[in-house]
């Protein structure tokens, strides 16, 4: 390449001078309207707001490297801190020295950037556009502005292809029939035109029980979810109570299934996830939250909390889900939508912060690290799983997040086209999603409840871990990481929330572990994990068998199968683990059914599931499992939730999996024990595929003692 090309290169053409001067254009018109509203700001023609514009975002580029190399030193925290503070210092600065400016108080700043941020909102709106688009404008911008300058720098030397990077999103709790009905109904055009173009192909894959996020992504991020038998477990062993939604247990879990080799090991960025899949860069990941060492990640938020208007346009959006919410929540009240829960307190916040909040912070770490040219990046959305579980997993409310959730999804195509890499994307869910009313509005009491009566045990020491837990998992890891890598923080996180011995959680409810001598334990534990019920006793070693139980609280199994909304129990026996329903017991090792198979209405995966999570460590002494309506199709959650996963029923084991119709699934990872399916069977298959995709494509090494696939390459 000559120097006249390098010059050329780095020169600015004159479509760069039209995307700068066209970028301009939404803010100055929204100063305009400012100026109109705010008594304290005058403009003395329409081309001073321009004029600010062009200040603000000169100022903001100056601004922002200087910005980059604090974050790497101070962390995440401060940069919210000096964002909000660059933002105000930005328009003051603009507002002073552009002619043509009258402003009184010192309050005008403030004034100005609220008032920006809501008229930026309130017109995208107006006009239609609800995406996240304008938190990666300026990537877009300059991502395709230095593609050109590169092309007509390298036309002297041959044209070569750009590398392959892949994009893994998953949305959380989307059962693939709600992929199939949002696709025809509208709600999903980009996926739909994916599909439609033959761009992309949707298949549905299975999500073992327990169809759970943690044993799900430790299955999609490190190919193992063995000794994860729900959402949270006792562990007698260590006398302890494990929730996964803690940074401290889920930096234990990762360090149980971690082989060093995870999907994300070979230069790839994990976001917003549970586990790292050994990725050497994480943000916003619970198994990573909060932990020091190295530079902090507060460089990645830079964009986000300091850009001109992001920030606080988030936090407008924000309150208006909260709104949003509390509207929606008084609608299926007075319409007398069934089955429902009760969608007031914390949660109301709680949706506008993960629904907003959190995954515009995602689409803006994703963007980054693809213009960097990260070569495979995974990143997990909550929004529809949220709703769900409160609203309902086919209700308007939830397949509205869905469809913007979709949007999200054509803001990252729009960054795809300026990256450096040719990027692909897969999308899939970690599990779906089953409706239904609550044990608790069944029977009127809570599952502890019905134990301790069935059991004689009224006056029993009982740790019980029935509330909604999950919901605040993604917010969690978020404080946890921003304050945690903090160096002028870690202390106060470490000695107020836990630190890396404690449980970590900031925010939420943080039920007691349970640890300490044996006599000092609990006689009873009584978990919750969607429509799956786990019971231990921590005074008796082992797993109690049925002989053992039978003795020592004979109502308690047959009391247990005579309520409402349970069909079935999984217990130890002298045969191996039985299931044992009100007039029948499958011996599942055996195979062999006396009376009325208690898993009939559950299908023919139901055994093998149930082998497989009975066999695990930690399983509990008692597996409580609800029915599941031939009718409806609905279950019944021992939490609190309308919609629910973590057993079998539903649509909560249809997972999907969209893929590049090119990357075709390998035949000897279908699974075709059932008849005419063949299907990917369990996370951990679908991460084998994943790794094999990876390779092919080259943006994942094949380690020495892993065997070669024999399939077709991937490009």
């Amino acid at each position: 390449m000559s120097k006249v090309d390098v010059v050329r290169g780095f020169r600015a053409t004159g479509r760069d001078v039209r995307d700068a001067v066209l970028g301009l254009i939404p803010t100055a018109a929204a100063l305009l309207v400012a100026a109109w509203l705010l008594a304290g700001l005058r403009l003395s023609s329409w081309w001073t707001a321009f004029l600010i514009a062009a200040a603000l975002a000169v100022a903001d580029a100056i601004s922002r490297p200087l910005l980059r190399v604090l974050a790497t030193r101070t962390g995440a925290v401060a940069v919210l801190l000096l964002g909000v503070g660059t933002q105000l210092a930005l328009i003051e600065f603009a507002l002073m020295v552009v002619p043509g400016v009258s402003r009184t108080g010192l309050g005008t700043a403030v004034a100005t950037l609220v008032s920006v941020a809501l008229v930026l909102t309130v017109t995208r709106w107006l006009v239609g556009v609800n995406d996240s688009s304008y938190l990666v404008a300026d990537l877009v911008r300059r991502g395709a502005s230095r593609r050109r300058r590169l092309g007509v720098a390298g036309r002297s030397a041959p044209v070569r292809p750009p590398e392959v990077g892949v994009v893994v999103v998953q949305v959380d709790g989307l059962p693939f029939p709600v992929v199939e009905h949002g696709m025809a109904a509208g709600i999903l055009p980009t996926l739909s035109r994916w599909v439609r173009s033959g761009s992309h192909d949707a298949v549905r894959w299975w999500a073992r029980v327990p169809s759970t996020t943690p044993a799900s992504q430790a299955g999609l991020l490190h190919g193992s979810s063995e000794g994860i038998p729900a959402f949270r477990w006792y562990e007698k062993e260590a006398g302890r109570l494990v929730v996964t939604n803690r940074p401290a247990d889920a930096a234990d879990i990762e360090s149980r299934i971690s082989d060093g080799r995870g999907l994300l090991a070979d230069g790839g960025v994990s976001v917003s996830n549970m586990f790292s899949g050994d990725a050497p860069t994480t943000l916003m990941v619970m198994s990573r939250a909060g932990q020091r060492g190295g530079l902090g990640p507060g460089g990645a938020y830079v964009r986000f909390f300091a850009s001109p208007f992001v920030f606080v346009r988030a936090l407008v959006r924000t309150l208006g889900e909260i709104i949003k919410e509390l509207y929606q929540g008084r609608q299926q009240r007075l319409r007398g939508v069934e089955p429902r829960v009760h969608r007031r307190g914390p949660y109301v916040a709680l949706r506008g912060l993960t629904n907003v909040m959190l995954r515009d912070l995602n689409v803006g770490l994703v963007a980054e690290h693809m213009i960097a040219g990260a070569p495979v990046i995974y990143v997990d959305f909550v929004d529809y799983d949220e709703i769900a579980h409160h609203a309902g997993v086919v209700r308007p409310e939830a397949l509205a997040a869905l469809g913007g959730l979709d949007q999200v999804l054509s803001t990252l195509e729009k960054v795809a086209a300026a990256a450096p890499r040719e990027y692909r994307f897969v999308v899939l869910s970690d599990h779906g999603q089953s409706q239904g009313a609550t044990f608790l509005q069944l029977t009127g009491r809570t599952l502890e409840e019905a134990v301790r009566e069935h059991a004689d045990a009224a006056k029993t020491e009982t740790l019980a871990d029935t509330g909604n837990v999950e919901a605040w998992g993604p917010l969690n890891a978020m404080l946890a990481d921003v304050l945690g890598a903090a160096r002028p923080v870690a202390r106060w996180t470490e000695r107020y929330a836990g630190g890396p011995e404690g449980s970590g959680v900031l925010i939420g409810p943080d039920e007691g572990r349970g640890a300490g001598p044996e006599g000092d334990r609990p006689e009873l534990v009584v978990v919750g994990s969607g429509n799956l019920g786990l019971i231990w006793f921590p005074r008796l070693p082992g797993r109690v068998p049925i002989e053992e139980l039978d003795r020592r609280f004979p109502r308690l199994i047959t009391g247990l199968l005579a309520e409402p909304g349970i069909g079935f129990v999984v217990v130890d026996s002298a045969r191996g683990p039985l299931a044992v329903g009100r007039a029948g017991v499958h011996v599942l090792l055996e195979g062999v059914v006396e009376g009325a198979d208690p898993l009939g209405p559950f299908g023919p995966r139901a055994v093998p599931d149930l082998i497989h999570v009975a066999a695990m460590d930690h399983c509990p002494d008692l597996y409580v499992h609800s029915t599941v309506s031939p009718r409806t199709n609905e279950v019944h959650a021992f939490e609190e939730l309308v919609g629910s996963h973590g057993g079998l029923g539903g649509w909560q084991n249809d997972a999907v999996l969209i893929h590049p119709v090119d990357w075709a699934i390998d035949d000897d990872l279908l699974d075709r024990s059932v008849d005419g399916e063949a299907l990917l069977y369990g996370a951990d298959a679908v991460h084998r595929q994943l790794v094999r995709w990876l390779e092919r494509c080259g943006v994942r090494r094949r380690a020495a003692d892993e065997p070669e696939s024999t399939q077709a390459s991937a490009g």
